[in-house]
C-alpha cells in the first residue's frame, strides 16, 4: 500500500478547519493508502503518537510570527518523512518554507484550502518565493469547490492539473432538534475576515439572542464592541467549547450565520455541520465556495459581504418564520447527503489515487 504524507499545520483535537479536514482524509483513505500526518504542536515537544489508526508527527514550535507557528525541526523531520506522496495542505507559510530547504524527492499535490489574502507586493516578495518551489512541482492541485476553482488566481498557471474534492461529514452524528428558546449561532475562530463584528451590528437594535462559539485574537475586541452596543442581554461569548458541546448547540440553534468578509472564507466547513443538523445558513457572498455550498433561498440565504443591514433582515425573516427554518434546514440536509457525505469523499479520492498510479489496478 502506497504511503501518503498529508502536511498541515496541526491536527485534531487542535480545533480548525484545515485540522478536521486532514483527519476526514485521512479516515476516509483508509484501505486504499497508508496516511501519515506531519504537522506542528502547539508546545516545544515534538512527538509521534497514533490517532485514529493514523500515524502522526506533530513537530514542536518555539512560538510564531504573526500567525505562523514557528517549528525549527520541521524541515529535517520532513527530510527524514518517506512517502510516495505529499500532500500539502495550504495556506502553510511553515510548511512551504521548510519544503523550499529540504526538497524532498516524493511526488507532491498541494490541496489549496484557501487564498492568501495579502497586499500584492507583500504576497510577491514574500510569500510567493517560499511557494515556488512545491507549486512547480506538484502534480495536482485539489479544491474544495468550482467556486474556488475559478477564483483562485494562484492556481491560474496550473489550470489544467486543478481537481475539485468538496469536503464531506457523516450527517448521520448531526441530526438535531430545534431548542425551545431559538438562538443564532456563530462558531469559528475570531479572526478579522471571519466578520462577527458585522454580525453584532447587525444584531444592534434586535432581541435576536445569539451564541458565539470559539477564540482568537480579536476576542476581546469584539466582546467590547458587544457591551458598546448594548448587547450584553443577548448575545454570549461561549469561548472554545469541547467538541460535543457544539455539536449541542449545532443541534439546538435555530440558525447557523457565517458572516465572512473576504475570500480568506474558502469553504465554510462549519456550514456543512449546520446542514447536517437541519439547520438553515445565513452566509456572505464572498468570491468563494462558501455560496456554492450554501445556496441562496434554498438552504439558506446569501447576504452581501460587510453588509450589516442586508444581515439583520435576513436573520429577522428566519427567526421569525419556524416554516422557513425547516423548510430551509431540510434541504441542507439532503444536499449534505447528496454532495457531501464520506462516501462520495472516498469515491473522490479513490480517483485521484487512481489518477497519480497509487492504486492497484
Amino acid at each position: 500500500m502506497k504511503k501518503v504524507l498529508h502536511i498541515g499545520k496541526f491536527y485534531p483535537p487542535v480545533p480548525g478547519g484545515m485540522e478536521r479536514v486532514v483527519e476526514t482524509v485521512c479516515g476516509v483513505s483508509e484501505g486504499l493508502v497508508d496516511s501519515r500526518v506531519l504537522v506542528m504542536n502547539t508546545s516545544r515537544d515534538t512527538v509521534e503518537e497514533a490517532r485514529g489508526g493514523v500515524h502522526v508527527t506533530r513537530v514542536g514550535t518555539i512560538g510564531s510570527a504573526g500567525s505562523v507557528a514557528i517549528a525549527p525541526g520541521f524541515p529535517r523531520a520532513l527530510s527524514r518523512a518517506r512517502a510516495d506522496l505529499i500532500v500539502l495542505h495550504e495556506p502553510n507559510p511553515w510548511a512551504l518554507l521548510s519544503y523550499a530547504m529540504v526538497h524532498p524527492a516524493s511526488r507532491i499535490v498541494i490541496w489549496y484550502h484557501s487564498d492568501v489574502v495579502r497586499p500584492a507586493l507583500q504576497y510577491a516578495l514574500f510569500y510567493a518565493p517560499i511557494a515556488r518551489p512545491a507549486y512547480r512541482r506538484a502534480e495536482r492541485y485539489i479544491v474544495s469547490s468550482p467556486a474556488l476553482a475559478e477564483h483562485a488566481a494562484a492556481l491560474a498557471p496550473y489550470r489544467d492539473r486543478v481537481r475539485v474534492i468538496p469536503f464531506g461529514i457523516d450527517a448521520s452524528t448531526w441530526r438535531g432538534l430545534e431548542g425551545p428558546a431559538p438562538f443564532v449561532l456563530f462558531a469559528g475562530r475570531h479572526v478579522a475576515y471571519k466578520g462577527v463584528d458585522v454580525l453584532l451590528r447587525a444584531l444592534q437594535g434586535t432581541s435576536i439572542p445569539a451564541v458565539i462559539a470559539g477564540d482568537g485574537p480579536k476576542r476581546a475586541e469584539w466582546e467590547g464592541l458587544a457591551a458598546t452596543l448594548g448587547l450584553a442581554r443577548h448575545v454570549r461569548f461561549a469561548g472554545d467549547v469541547p467538541d460535543v458541546e457544539l455539536r449541542a448547540l449545532m443541534q439546538s440553534c435555530a440558525v447557523l450565520v457565517l458572516p465572512s468578509i473576504t475570500r480568506a472564507e474558502a469553504f465554510g466547513y462549519v456550514q456543512l455541520e449546520a446542514m447536517a443538523a437541519s439547520k438553515p445558513v445565513v452566509s456572505t457572498d464572498v468570491p468563494s465556495g462558501v455560496s456554492w455550498v450554501n445556496q441562496h433561498e434554498k438552504t439558506g440565504f446569501i447576504v452581501p459581504a460587510a453588509d450589516a443591514g442586508a444581515l439583520r433582515a435576513a436573520l429577522e425573516r428566519l427567526m421569525g418564520d419556524p416554516s422557513l427554518r425547516r423548510k430551509l434546514g431540510d434541504a441542507g440536509r439532503r444536499r449534505v447527503e447528496a454532495e457531501f457525505a464520506l462516501t462520495t469523499l472516498r469515491d473522490r479520492l479513490r480517483s485521484l489515487y487512481a489518477e497519480l498510479g497509487l492504486l492497484l489496478p
